[in-house]
């Protein structure tokens, strides 16, 4: 697919969930990430995706805001909360076989390519 190679992909396992972290380079050479939460549908028939287009001009907005929304959670609405726990938790399933998402296709981009963006970018796909 010419003009949105993916160059770099990471995958969180996260119990239902599947989040995809997608480097992707454009047709000008340049690169954006696309992050996909991935939920299998209820009646076991292909997958619900939600995704994000971040492009380079809003990283550090981006996660600046990422990381004090966060922060906020965790320190000041629920600080006694052990956030470890999910952790430990994908750790033993992981270890007993389960929680592998197969089904990956349908995750090419349907939205059209754009050189600028002055915001951060989201597509939201039914």
């Amino acid at each position: 697919m010419q003009g949105r190679d993916e160059v770099y992909s990471e995958k969180i396992r996260a119990g239902k969930r599947t989040y995809f972290f997608d480097v992707r380079s454009t047709r000008s050479n340049d690169y954006y990430i696309t992050i996909t939460e991935s939920k299998r549908r209820f009646n076991g028939r292909g997958y619900d995706k939600h995704k994000i287009f971040l492009y380079k001009e809003d990283f550090n907005k981006f996660l600046a805001s990422l990381n004090q929304t966060i922060d906020h959670v965790k320190t000041e609405l629920m600080p006694e909360y052990d956030y470890e726990e999910f952790d430990r938790k994908d750790r033993n399933y992981d270890s007993e076989g389960g929680g592998e998402q197969t089904e990956t296709e349908g995750f090419e981009s349907t939205t059209e390519e754009t050189e600028e963006s002055e915001t951060l970018s989201t597509s939201w796909e039914e």
